[in-house]
């Protein structure tokens, strides 16, 4: 078909270009003059000569053409070419060279390429007429557009595709119109639609299109909520916290999105009480957990009703039936080794504070959950009774006293009583207790405070002197009631009397006419106190009354006791600086001992020290005694008078200051060291290799220790040695006891040399 429909176009084309041609020539052979469009030239009007002008029809070129040759479009021509070929043809514009070509001679032009008309749909050129001898314009230049001829060459495009679509399962008919009324799209979620659309009307020939429609199927709630079983059957220990996940169940529908959002919920009253069900709402799961304590010897098994239902119910399918479900879940109850219970679990014990030790304070009982016969051991937490104040039978569960008690100590008691089975003690069970000590008569009521009152001199009969309180430190159920009256030995007494108010207070009155201090200055009132039992117990406090000197109008002015009284007492301002003061007077004294130990522990090691570890080498010259920075050269002059020179020549050197003319001045020279065959250098040796000993082990110190030797000067030196280190000579008759007026540096080198000559005077006698 597609060839036939291919001739067929061929033809019609071929058709058309003839009529063109035909139409072309009888223009060609029947106009003359203006009447083509074209303007006139008043040049050749004015000359007189014929008009001439161009001769030619609109021209038209088919798209798409698919030919070897070139297409021919049309022929232009010029009224005054006589075929000679003496005019050349020219055309210039919009694919002029490139797409259309032109014959110089005949003016016939030709399409050399394929055209497409929804590119671009005419071409507008100029065409030009010249003499070849010349190439003079023989016509004025003329535009003419070229049309290019649709064909149908296009087939028509669905430019938004693939397109999709939705419409709701059970929806009714909308624009896309359903074969069934039911669409249902847990059976189907989608359906792939080809559409065509064809041109010409679907004549032959005519091109056509195509796209694909997808057409969703959306989700609405139709499909109520389904337990795939009808039971389900759960274990949990009964040991088991509250809030302890048993297990998860899950309801399916069909549906899906929020149409599968569900909640659970217990129906019946058993299961309500015992255990709680929860929605996850990422997996849309029941889970169910435990809501109160279980316990396998009570009920092994639980049986509960759980029920489904769609969170979102759609109205208008509830004809379709009720959204919901409902299924069985058995929950079974294991058996563990349970810790023994208390029984019955009351927590509050009393106990008189006056009971003997190993008196029965109560009983604990306490039995194996899993077997009533299974023996109990009780003990108690020693943390909790570290003083063991209390015991405990490890085989009944009595708790007796195990020391005395006293209420006024400690009213309460709180400790831990521990039940464990005998055949495992791993299993124990902890049960607080509470002892409360119940109180007993047991301490006497005693004046508040130890008092003191002040009466004048000049007082009437019947004067309030003080009122008294009393405490008790017991505490009767009934509350307290104290007697007052005077003891015994104050009932001669007819200076003051006692009240008592009936309030637990009492009150001291005056009962005779005046007192007289110088007589007697100070009273001393012993006041009996007795409780109400039982049994009744009593004590005697002393009331300290003193007599003072007072003004007109009873003001206190001064007693006996007054002077002594504050001579002995000092305010706590007073307390506080006199603390003070002492305390810096010891701090003083603890800084200058120890500033005076500091100052004799310096002078002492300044005694100590050993020359042997100052001798320092130094490899610059010193400045002689013109250098008197380094040291003080008078210390030195007033040790020695240079007036006289003892040496081995005999000759005289002039001291200074004219110290050499003194005939009674000592010469003090310095002592010379001869090296002698016979010396004994062991001591020092052992000195210097003690030093280098230590200096070898000490690990802190620097690695550039030095070892300089100074005993040695070296034979043949023609300057004798100045060093006065173990200088010995037989023949010295100098006295080196003046070195020991030098200072504590050169104690050392004084009884080196003191002993030395002590010992040539030995050797001599």
């Amino acid at each position: 078909m597609a060839s036939g429909l291919q001739g067929f176009l061929w033809t019609m084309l071929l058709l058309f270009c003839a009529m063109q041609e035909l139409g072309a020539w009888a223009m060609h052979t029947s106009v003359e003059g203006p009447g083509l469009g074209q303007q006139e030239d008043p040049a050749l009007l004015a000359s007189g000569r014929v008009k001439r002008g161009w001769v030619w029809n609109q021209f038209f070129v088919v798209e798409e053409y698919t030919g070897t040759e070139p297409l021919y479009v049309g022929k232009i021509h010029s009224d005054s070419d006589e075929g000679d070929g003496s005019i050349k043809y020219t055309i210039s514009g919009e694919g002029a060279g490139t797409i259309f070509l032109i014959d110089e001679i005949t003016g016939d032009i030709h399409a050399t390429e394929r055209l497409d008309r929804e590119q671009k749909t005419f071409y507008t050129l100029r065409a030009q007429a010249r003499d070849r001898q010349t190439d003079q314009l023989l016509e004025p230049e003329s535009e003419f557009i070229i049309k290019v001829q649709d064909i149908n060459d296009s087939e028509p495009r669905f430019l938004e595709g693939p397109y999709i679509g939705s419409v709701a399962e059970l929806s009714p008919i909308g624009v896309i119109r359903t074969a069934v009324a039911d669409l249902d799209r847990e059976t189907q979620d989608r359906y792939e639609v080809v559409i065509r659309a064809t041109d010409m009307a679907g004549q032959l020939g005519g091109l056509s299109g195509s796209t694909t429609v997808t057409i969703v199927v959306t989700d609405v709630n139709d499909n109520p909520p389904r337990f795939p079983q009808k039971m389900y059957q759960f274990s949990v220990v009964e040991t088991a916290p509250v809030g302890t996940a048993i297990g998860r169940v899950k309801a399916e529908d069909s549906d899906i999105g929020e149409n599968t959002d569900m909640t659970y919920q217990v129906k019946d009253e058993e299961g309500v009480e015992m255990f709680k069900v929860t929605t996850d709402g990422n997996t849309q799961e029941a889970v169910i957990t435990v809501q109160k304590p279980l316990d396998y010897e009570s009920k092994k098994v639980h049986t509960v009703v759980l029920e489904a239902l769609n969170k979102f119910v759609d109205p208008r399918f509830l004809d379709l039936g009720t959204f919901r479900d409902q299924t069985i879940v058995r929950v079974s109850v294991l058996d563990v080794d349970e810790p023994p219970e208390f029984r019955p679990p009351s927590n509050l014990m009393e106990v008189q504070e006056d009971a003997h030790i190993g008196s029965i304070v109560g009983v604990v009982t306490a039995l194996d959950p899993d077997t009533a016969n299974r023996p109990v051991r009780y003990a108690i937490d020693r943390s909790t009774d570290a003083e063991r104040i209390f015991d405990i039978d490890a085989n009944t569960g009595a708790i007796v006293t195990g020391k005395v008690l006293d209420r006024e100590t400690a009213g309460w008691h709180n400790i831990t009583v521990l039940a464990m089975e005998a055949d495992n003690h791993s299993q124990v069970s902890r049960a607080s207790l509470r002892i409360r000590i119940l109180d007993v008569n047991d301490n006497p009521p005693e004046l508040a405070t130890p008092y003191e009152a002040a009466v004048c001199e000049d007082a009437k009969p019947g004067q309030l002197i003080q009122t008294i309180s009393v405490v008790d430190r017991d505490e009767p159920q009934s509350g307290h009631r104290f007697y007052f009256t005077l003891a015994p030995e104050a009932t001669n007494n007819h200076h003051f009397s006692l009240l008592d108010i009936k309030d637990n207070t009492a009150a001291v009155h005056t009962q005779r006419v005046g007192f007289n201090r110088q007589e007697q200055d100070v009273y001393l009132l012993p006041i009996l106190v007795v409780d109400r039992g039982p049994p009744a117990l009593s004590s005697t406090g002393t009331l300290t009354i003193r007599i003072c000197g007072c003004d007109s109008s009873g003001a206190i002015q001064s007693c006996n006791s007054t002077a002594y009284v504050v001579s002995a007492t000092l305010s706590p301002g007073a307390l506080i600086a006199l603390l003070v003061c002492i305390l810096i007077l010891v701090v003083l004294i603890l800084l200058i001992l120890t500033l005076k130990r500091h100052h004799k522990s310096h002078l002492t090691s300044e005694d100590d020290e050993d020359m042997r570890d100052n001798v320092i080498k130094y490899n610059d010259e010193g400045g002689g005694e013109q250098d008197t920075e380094a040291y003080d050269m008078s210390a030195l002059r007033s040790l020695y008078d240079f007036s006289e020179i003892k040496g081995g020549d005999g000759g005289g050197i002039a001291g200074e200051g004219g110290l050499s003319g003194n005939p009674a001045s000592e010469l003090h020279s310095l002592p010379q060291w001869v090296q002698s065959p016979d010396l004994d250098f062991s001591v020092f040796r052992d000195y210097i290799c003690r030093k280098v000993e230590q200096a070898d082990e000490d690990q802190s110190v620097p690695p550039y220790d030095s070892f300089q030797t100074y005993a040695f000067e070296g034979s043949d030196s023609p300057v004798p040695s100045l060093s006065s280190i173990n200088t010995w000579s037989s023949s010295s008759e100098q006295d080196f006891s003046y070195l020991g007026g030098w200072g504590p540096r050169f104690r050392q080198l004084a009884a080196l040399y003191a002993g030395r000559r002590g010992e040539e005077d030995a050797d001599a006698s």
